[in-house]
């Protein structure tokens, strides 16, 4: 069942902006982008090709992780940065695996909520929320997510980051951001997170890129390892720990140069 989640809509779409989640629309071959956003993603793909496989690869990554969360017993999940809704979001696979499955999204871009409803409605027995609302705000975040009343923070949550703390600097104080999100949450519950690296690509092509980012309305900071291990910091990593998204758990055997895929990914639990 679709709700329709009113905490904090905004009617500025900003369409002369780019924004990363229309870039990362485009990317995966969705329509729901502005020619600013088209423009500035042909620009990153020009400086690094493999930005749209990695999207693509991220993609899968996600399928996967969220389905393991949701076998494990699962079954309410706060995905943030979620973008424009496209195949296989996060409630399709939640839902699929439990069919109950509560999912509320949260996206500080107007464009995600006026599209939500038409592009993510079902019948399902389910329930699927929608909310704008800032990761830099962690706090108000959690609180509209309260206001909303989907989720039950007494039972375990599946926490979702997919391809979003990238876009925080550190100024933005991304580790302090995920230990509130990560403190509301009980024992039991898993953070699904995968985080742009620059540890495979030139200076050069990673300099192109990171400007063509900073003109849009949010940076992109690729991180090593060890930063992106960083987040994980007092959880329990599932296996098979840190890797690049295509080698989490594939489905089906990784293809040439999976291990240098420009994006890490891991699922772990709260102990």
């Amino acid at each position: 069942m679709w709700e329709s989640g009113e905490a904090g809509i905004a009617a500025d779409l900003r369409p002369d902006v780019p924004h990363p989640a229309r870039m990362y629309d485009y990317y995966l071959g969705g329509k729901d982008n502005f020619p600013a956003d088209r423009a500035a993603a042909e620009k990153a793909l020009a400086a690094n090709p493999e930005f749209r496989s990695t999207a693509r690869a991220n993609r899968g990554f996600l399928t996967r992780a969220v389905r393991c969360v949701a076998d494990l017993g699962v079954d309410q999940f706060l995905d943030i940065g979620t973008g424009i809704p496209t195949v296989g979001n996060t409630h399709e696979i939640a839902q699929t695996a439990r069919p109950g499955a509560r999912v509320v999204y949260v996206d500080n871009d107007p464009i995600v909520l006026s599209h939500a409803r038409a592009l993510m409605a079902g019948s399902g027995p389910g329930r699927t929320t929608v909310i704008q609302a800032d990761l830099r705000e962690p706090d108000a975040l959690l609180d509209a997510v309260r206001e909303v009343g989907l989720l039950d923070f007494s039972r375990p949550v599946g926490l979702v980051l997919a391809a979003v703390l990238h876009f925080l600097r550190d100024e933005d104080k991304p580790h302090q951001v995920l230990a509130t999100l990560l403190d509301t949450l009980p024992s039991g519950s898993h953070l699904v997170l995968s985080h742009g690296t620059a540890d495979f690509i030139p200076a050069e092509i990673r300099d192109r890129v990171t400007g063509v980012y900073d003109k849009a309305t949010a940076p992109l900071v690729g991180r090593s390892r060890e930063e992106v291990r960083a987040f994980f910091d007092g959880l329990d990593l599932l296996a098979p720990g840190i890797t690049t998204v295509p080698l989490w758990r594939p489905d089906t055997a990784p293809g040439s140069g999976a291990d240098r895929v420009s994006m890490y990914g891991a699922v772990a639990r709260k102990p």
